[in-house]
């Protein structure tokens, strides 16, 4: 099959296009057929300094395709069906051998490319503004990096529960984009002080769920524009400031909470997360939910496509094309 493979870590100019060999699915896996691949921020990361657990090494948390195959312990799912996976790797290629656990049917209403999307960004998404940020009808929820695919689904989400959205992008142009998603107040953080923007528009009150992918001192600065009894979730390096010593002595006087979150510890501990992304996928499909895909890359030029995503000018989602 070919794949977009690299031999060491480092900038997209590290991507080759290469034979390599077919993966070979276990008893409990399915062999896939890529369809259409999303590109994840921690796709980057990964390329850009990640663990070389191959050499040539395939990138890439998710896919969507058709079954090909099926191993004999798999009873859920059947050659031809159309499905949307994660893994830790192996996701710019041809071909994915992937676990059921972390496979959903595709609904007959929803394109390929679009489900592609969806189970990452949109399960940490519902995860961190209900699961683990409880948000409510009523409050406040700033959502950091609103044009990336997490702040997409994040904004749709917390105005569907009847909270008031913030979010920040690198731009007014891409803000207003946002309106149409269900944002409330936009940021330019690239002009504005967000803890200061935050604070103004809450009458001082600040934000009682802030969704943080940046890190950094960009999460630093997020524990300082909390409500009293406000959450902060934080996931993702998206602005790949170096590690730092994290200050949280501001949360202990107003009783508030910093929480990490990763997706796929929740997929492995228990049904829930599971059925959860299911029924995003099937919000989607309705139109209940939408997807933003910005552009379409062949896998070919997953160099490019990485490098458009690195350049900031990405609204939503960046797909990839075998």
């Amino acid at each position: 099959m070919k794949a977009a493979v690299y031999y060491e870590t480092g900038a997209p100019s590290v991507f080759r296009y290469e034979d390599v060999p077919d993966p070979t699915p276990g008893p409990d896996e399915m062999l896939v057929r890529t369809e259409a691949i999303s590109i994840e921020g921690g796709d980057t990361l990964n390329r850009l300094g990640g663990d070389l657990v191959s050499v040539p090494h395939i990138v890439g948390y998710q896919s969507a395709g058709t079954v090909l195959s099926v191993g004999a312990n798999v009873t859920n799912f059947a050659v031809g069906d159309r499905v949307v996976s994660t893994g830790m790797s192996g996701s710019h290629a041809e071909l994915r051998a992937v676990h059921p656990m972390v496979s959903w049917k595709i609904p007959d209403d929803l394109a390929t490319d679009v489900a592609a999307c969806v189970p990452v960004a949109y399960g940490t998404a519902h995860d961190c503004l209900f699961e683990f940020g409880r948000l409510g009808a009523g409050e406040t929820a700033l959502i950091h990096a609103g044009a990336g695919g997490v702040g997409v689904a994040a904004i749709q989400m917390a105005k569907r529960a009847g909270a008031r959205v913030i979010a920040t992008a690198s731009s007014a142009e891409r803000l207003e984009r946002l309106r149409e998603f269900g944002l409330d107040d936009g940021i330019d953080y690239m002009k504005n002080d967000f803890v200061a923007q935050v604070r103004s528009l809450t009458a001082g009150r600040g934000a009682d769920v802030i969704v943080d992918s940046v890190g950094g001192s960009n999460l630093q600065r997020s524990l300082l524009a909390l409500a009293y009894r406000g959450r902060c979730l934080t996931f993702g390096n998206a602005g790949r400031e170096a590690k730092a010593l994290l200050d949280t002595s501001t949360l202990v006087t107003s009783n508030q909470s910093l929480t990490g979150y990763f997706l796929g510890a929740e997929l492995l501990t228990g049904p829930r997360a599971h059925a959860m992304i299911a029924s995003l996928l099937e919000d989607v499909a309705s139109g209940e939910l939408r997807v933003a895909i910005d552009r379409t890359f062949a896998l070919e030029s997953a160099e490019e496509a990485h490098a458009y995503i690195e350049s900031r000018k990405a609204f939503g989602r960046v797909v990839l094309i075998p």
